[in-house]
């Protein structure tokens, strides 16, 4: 049975390895996601981080951080999503998707971005072109999730994390 909750500080290196496997060999992967959720962790720039736990083993991850969309506050960005690969394809990412959109909805967000798969990321209300953009990313690939009110128009900016070599 999978269980999820927020990640333990004695869990980190197991964190890292799991999103460390998760995007290793993957086409849009830059190599650093583990090293942009420490680098969140450490900024105070990490909202969300929720653990999939089966057993004592750390199967899944789930990182979000705040964005600023043309001046306006309390969006957020989802991911990374990490599940290890041979665990991959049993709902695991999905299970953590939705209760990290739960935890923000929960915490006041207008609502969220996600930057990969379309197909994927539909089936949790995702939508392309409602505004939110974000530079160098295919149009239909950046995606947002209104929460609340309308969805602003601009530029998506994430936490500092993601701008670091």
């Amino acid at each position: 049975m999978i269980n999820l909750r927020p990640e333990r500080e004695s869990e980190r290196g197991a964190i890292a390895a799991v999103i460390t496997a998760a995007f290793a060999g993957a086409e849009h992967s830059g190599g650093n996601e583990a090293q942009i959720v420490d680098d969140l962790r450490a900024a105070g720039d990490l909202c969300v981080s929720i653990v999939a736990v089966e057993g004592d083993e750390l199967v899944g991850h789930v990182a979000m951080s705040p964005v600023v969309i043309d001046g306006n506050d309390h969006w957020f960005g989802l991911g990374p999503v990490s599940v290890l690969p041979m665990r991959q394809g049993e709902g695991i990412g999905a299970m953590l998707i939705d209760l990290a959109l739960e935890t923000v909805a929960a915490q006041g967000a207008y609502g969220c971005v996600v930057l990969g798969d379309p197909e994927y990321y539909r089936r949790f209300g995702f939508k392309a072109g409602l505004g939110p953009t974000f530079p160098g990313a295919p149009e239909d690939a950046f995606m947002a999730l209104p929460m609340t009110g309308r969805v602003p128009k601009g530029e998506a900016r994430y936490a500092p994390a993601f701008y670091r070599d």
